[in-house]
């Protein structure tokens, strides 16, 4: 007897809390499910085990977690790693739907969603916009991240929001040689050359460059002692940039197809102006859940402006007990699916209306725009693409479901574009290129 209790409470220990799916989580589960694994064999959630926030721990004897990573960088902006990289490290790290959301640029898109491709990993393109917040009281003037979302196609009116994050970046150039100027005058010597170096070739250089310099020059022991003494918002060697104001660039977002987000609002000294102001402009989310959980205050606050509740990594790959791994931030299956559940409208009404544009104008351009992301698996010189339907046939149902792609409004694009052959030669021209 006394042997079979303590298998009893062995039993019970393994299981560590897991619980069945409640209908609404099971419902949730199915649908955000079918998205992620559009072009794979749907797998069944009836065995499906949550912890108790409702995580989706796994389906299935030997199946896979559908992990959301929603926020992360590359070498592009100031992460550690190629895009490449970080696809092959999210994927080991179970991610199977990946935003990398550089800073200021979305150059790193067409590498990872190639990078992707052999893993079976879905990319959201995204990029983390730097601005500013200032109202009439300008002592309460603080810098802001939005975090930005698109569809497959990325945004619409590339060539403005294109225009809108080159002059971020020229900004940050000006920054930081601005907070070299003042390291120098701190006695630090600081090398220009040696930002720009570790920066990379066409790499607007931001704080992480500089301090990365500082910790090679042996100026600083580490990054955090860089930033701690140094490099911190107000900081001596703070510096800003030319930041747009932080509802222009949600307003931007939202004029071109995407889900505007706000980053890390507990770095922020006065967040709650700041959300009641962003929420006017249009915000649909903002980070709630780190890998250390949620934040309630944020949480709290999320439901009183009605706002979604989401979260990443914000991986750097800089290494470190203080960084947070990829696909460590655990969101909650019914928080995922309300995710979808705003952003997959807005994501098939900027494909609808990319698909409009070339209908009525089908340029090299146009196409270009549609295929920036090389979300098609098509590249310069296929053949991949013989007539316009295949642009619905070959590339929306890797995005959208049988029942978005059989509305109404994209039936008679697909009607229109039959009609027409697709030049290929013209290829596809990346974000932040000439």
């Amino acid at each position: 007897m006394a042997g079979n209790k303590a298998k009893d409470k062995k039993k019970k220990k393994r299981g560590g809390g897991k619980k069945k799916m409640t209908a609404e989580q099971h419902s949730a589960y199915k649908s955000v499910s079918e998205w992620v694994y559009l072009e794979q064999q749907h797998l069944t959630a009836a065995s499906c085990v949550v912890d108790d926030f409702g995580v989706q721990k796994s389906f299935g004897r030997g199946g896979e977690k559908v992990v959301f990573e929603l926020h992360s960088h590359s070498k592009h902006s100031d992460g550690f790693l190629s895009p490449t990289k970080l696809v092959e490290r999210a994927h080991m790290n179970g991610v199977k739907v990946l935003a990398l959301t550089d800073h200021d640029t979305m150059s790193g898109i067409p590498e990872a969603v190639d990078a992707a491709r052999r893993f079976g990993m879905k990319i959201i393109p995204g990029v983390e916009i730097s601005t500013i917040f200032s109202p009439s009281n300008f002592d309460l003037e603080e810098p802001v991240h939005i975090l930005a979302y698109y569809s497959s196609c990325g945004p619409t009116r590339y060539e403005e929001i294109d225009k809108f994050l080159a002059n971020i970046r020229e900004g940050r150039y000006l920054r930081a040689k601005d907070m070299v100027l003042k390291l120098n005058k701190l006695k630090l010597p600081l090398k220009w050359e040696h930002v720009a170096k570790i920066a990379g070739n066409g790499v607007a250089p931001g704080r992480l460059h500089v301090a990365r310099a500082m910790v090679e020059a042996g100026y600083v022991e580490n990054l955090k002692q860089a930033f701690s003494r140094y490099l911190y918002d107000g900081g001596p060697a703070y510096s800003t940039g030319s930041e747009p104001l932080v509802e222009e660039a949600v307003q931007l977002i939202h004029e071109t197809g995407g889900m505007a987000v706000l980053a890390h609002p507990w770095a922020l000294k006065n967040p709650i102006p700041i959300i009641k102001k962003l929420k006017d402009a249009g915000l649909h989310g903002i980070e709630v859940y780190r890998s250390d959980g949620r934040l309630e205050a944020f949480s709290d606050l999320a439901d009183t402006y009605g706002l979604l509740k989401l979260g990443g990594s914000d991986f750097h790959g800089r290494g470190g007990h203080s960084e947070s791994e990829l696909g460590s931030v655990n969101l909650p299956v019914l928080v995922l699916h309300e995710f979808l559940k705003i952003a997959r409208p807005i994501w098939c009404g900027a494909i609808k209306d990319m698909l409009e544009i070339y209908v009525e104008d089908p340029s090299d351009s146009n196409l270009a725009r549609i295929t920036r992301f090389g979300q098609m698996g098509i590249s310069k010189g296929s053949s991949a693409l013989n007539c316009g339907k295949d642009l619905i046939d070959h590339y929306l149902p890797l995005w959208m479901t049988k029942e978005e792609i059989q509305n109404v409004d994209f039936e008679d694009i697909k009607l229109k574009l039959s009609h027409m052959s697709i030049n290929m030669s013209a290829g596809i021209v990346p974000m932040g290129t000439k």
